[in-house]
């Protein structure tokens, strides 16, 4: 085999091609700690249900865990939360404080109800009462930089800030999260909830396979190159 490597173009092949593996290797690494992630997630929401108690105490670890809870709800004090259904027209989650038996607040995300145009049908608070809540255990991802700011006159969010729905409602919260109720069947069918969905994606192993290809792509581009211009022959030198 003969070669003459071109300085210029075999320094610019040194330093990219490392970068690009590396790329591709910390993606496989990422993918190693997202599917731990997910692996997680699930053995949370698959365990048996835990107290408020043993939930606080857990802290982040009680992340998507189901909790049962004991209280009763303050309905003059919802708020809504305006998002986008299956269908793709706008939907509205009822949140709900329940005052819990030991004293403390919490916000309970209690499902779907109806929309009129883009307002809640109204008519679909709690019933008055002790209520048991299972649910599972969210810690709302904050406000972005594009979230439009709340309707405040109709107590309607555009994000989980239940931070801000308890300074509305003038409450101050146990605990800054916020409690996904299960799909036990409310009178009348509303609120709707089991509306817990794990939507985390996954798709480091491509972005690995593609900084891989890259790598494999510009080494075979280098190679090519010198072969033709001469400067790279595998034949036997004369």
């Amino acid at each position: 085999m003969r070669f003459r490597p071109l300085p210029g173009a075999t320094i610019a092949v040194l330093i990219a091609l490392p970068i690009l593996i590396g790329l591709g290797l910390w993606q496989l690494q990422r993918l190693h700690w997202k599917e731990a992630l997910l692996a997680e997630i699930d053995a949370h929401i698959h365990a048996p249900p835990i107290s408020f108690a043993e939930a606080q105490h857990l802290g982040p670890a009680a992340q998507y865990r189901r909790v049962i809870l004991n209280g009763a709800f303050l309905s003059d004090r919802s708020s809504y939360i305006y998002t986008t259904g299956n269908s793709g027209g706008p939907a509205m989650h009822l949140v709900t404080p329940l005052r819990m038996d030991g004293g403390g607040i919490l916000m309970v995300d209690q499902g779907l109800v109806p929309v009129v145009g883009q307002k809640p049908a109204p008519g679909f608070a709690a019933a008055p009462g002790h209520h048991r809540v299972l649910g599972v255990w969210r810690t709302p991802d904050p406000p972005g930089l594009f979230t439009p700011k709340p309707d405040l006159a109709d107590a309607i969010w555009y994000s989980r800030d239940v931070v801000g729905m308890a300074r509305l409602h003038h409450l101050s919260l146990a605990v800054p999260v916020i409690v996904e109720a299960d799909a036990t069947a409310n009178p009348g069918g509303w609120p709707r909830g089991g509306q817990t969905v794990v939507d985390i994606p996954n798709n480091h192993l491509s972005y690995a396979l593609t900084w891989f290809g890259l790598a494999a792509t510009l080494a075979g581009i280098y190679l090519a190159y010198h072969v033709a211009q001469g400067r790279l022959s595998f034949g036997r030198a004369a």
